[in-house]
């Protein structure tokens, strides 16, 4: 079972916790990882693109230009899609790009790129988050804690984080999540992750 060591705000070692096996313990699985983060940039386009059909450009009333005599090909608009300011005739409409995974891989996605920080020692945890609300002071935790990357820092809802919150919000690299808001994208696009000492056990019962 994964152990790591509980740090304090100055990166001080307090004591051992041994985390859940099952979620931050097991095999990554590199397919599900993939379908999970996939999906979810999947679900985060937009799907606001859209293209003028023959049937929505402007003009195109009259007939361009004679049926016969011409050595043209008959054209009944100068909207067809062939013609230059015409529609255009298999573009892009405004369409939903989301999709769902089975529950049971998405859980796998997740306890697998949980398990990937445990793995590579970029998961990292402290006793809580109780701190002054200013930036500068959360610079100096995140310098003791050695982290100059992305990181993502975890707690509980009912843990008093509203300082750390305020602090941290205007650091680029960082990103405050629950335990419950955790998920795969962020996880993997993270170079570390910091949970609390309660969230860290949350988790584990949680996505267990």
């Amino acid at each position: 079972m994964p152990t790591v060591k509980v740090l304090s705000l100055k990166g001080e070692e307090l004591r051992d916790i041994v985390l859940s096996d099952e979620v931050f313990g097991i095999e990554p699985h590199k397919q599900a990882l993939f379908d999970a983060v996939v999906m979810q940039q999947a679900s985060r386009r937009q799907g606001t693109h859209d293209t003028k059909t023959r049937g929505e450009v402007s003009g195109g009333g009259k007939k361009p230009f004679r049926q016969k005599g011409t050595g043209r090909a008959r054209q009944g608009s100068s909207r067809e899609v062939q013609m230059r300011g015409g529609g255009i005739a298999f573009g892009p409409h405004p369409r939903t790009y989301g999709y769902k995974l089975n529950r049971k891989v998405r859980r796998l996605a997740l306890k697998s790129a949980l398990s990937q920080h445990a793995l590579d020692s970029t998961l990292k945890v402290v006793e809580n988050y109780n701190m002054e609300a200013k930036t500068k002071e959360f610079v100096k935790v995140m310098k003791a804690l050695g982290l100059d990357r992305k990181t993502i820092f975890v707690a509980t809802v009912e843990e008093d984080w509203d300082n750390a919150f305020l602090a941290m919000r205007n650091i680029p690299n960082a990103l405050f999540l629950t335990v419950e808001e955790l998920n795969t994208y962020d996880l993997v696009n993270a170079d570390a992750v910091v949970f609390t000492e309660e969230a860290a056990k949350l988790a584990g019962e949680v996505w267990a």
